[in-house]
């Protein structure tokens, strides 16, 4: 993977985009998670032209719920191809297309219905490859989100 590819960007929670519905539970306890370690471990991915979350949907509404105004994201060309979209769920297909068109309408796709890879020297390994860990501490994000409103 070349540098170029992706980059590192704290965006305000309007620019995102999400293409799925998240599961409710799994949302209110990784909000109570992010609240109790008092930072974030790892930042969203999205696409870097339409905007729309590849991964990290429940990362995203949890900040939000959180009342973050601003989002650690690493941003990605969604039209490389060694980008790939696979579906979580059995006999289920899904394509690029199909999320780009969910993230881009109301019509929201199923949680966990897509799973996206990267092609990392050969193997395909799950988007996260290229989360790094960052623990970002939430104070920093706050005053962040604070500093860029003024």
């Amino acid at each position: 993977m070349i540098k170029k590819d992706f980059y590192f960007a704290v965006v305000d929670k309007f620019e995102l985009k999400i293409h799925e519905r998240v599961n409710k539970k799994h949302l209110k306890e990784l909000k109570r998670q992010i609240a109790f370690d008092k930072y974030l471990k790892k930042p969203i991915v999205a696409d870097s032209s339409t905007k729309i979350i590849l991964d990290g949907h429940h990362r995203f509404l949890s900040l939000i719920k959180l009342g973050y105004e601003k989002i650690p994201v690493i941003f990605i060309d969604y039209s490389l191809p060694r980008i790939i979209v696979k579906s979580w769920r059995r006999r289920v297909k899904v394509t690029k297309e199909m999320v780009i068109n969910a993230g881009l309408s109301r019509k929201k796709l199923l949680p966990k219905t897509s799973r996206h890879m990267i092609r990392i020297k050969g193997k395909l390994k799950n988007i996260s490859a290229i989360e790094l860990r960052m623990n970002i501490p939430l104070d920093r994000l706050k005053l962040l989100s604070t500093c860029i409103k003024s």
